[in-house]
């Protein structure tokens, strides 16, 4: 998978360093797969959830931090749309939001 936006993921650990581990292991796995669907997604990552058919939610850091990805399967690219606090998340509507 193809990740867009990878410098707001160090941004965001630069600021927030607890979060660096969590967010280099999604980057990882992220980038090795070939997931097909929002449910291969969550196969991967438990505490994960899919939002819509494209969109899907990941805690990190123990659900400190979110992040939302919106995925295109089909080209194989994941697109970074949200990453923040819990507070933060709390504020968006995760089926919008698209701030990188």
């Amino acid at each position: 998978m193809r990740i867009i936006a990878r410098s707001s993921l160090i941004a965001f650990w630069e600021r927030h360093p607890d979060a660096k581990a969590a967010l280099l292991h999604w980057f990882e796995v992220t980038k090795a797969a070939d997931w097909q669907s929002p449910l291969e997604v969550v196969r991967d990552f438990s505490k994960a959830k899919a939002l819509n058919g494209e969109r899907v939610r990941f805690d990190i850091g123990g659900g400190d931090y979110r992040l939302i990805v919106a995925f295109d399967f089909a080209r194989q690219i994941a697109f970074v749309k949200f990453l923040g606090t819990h507070a933060e998340y709390d504020r968006i509507d995760a089926l919008t939001v698209s701030l990188f």
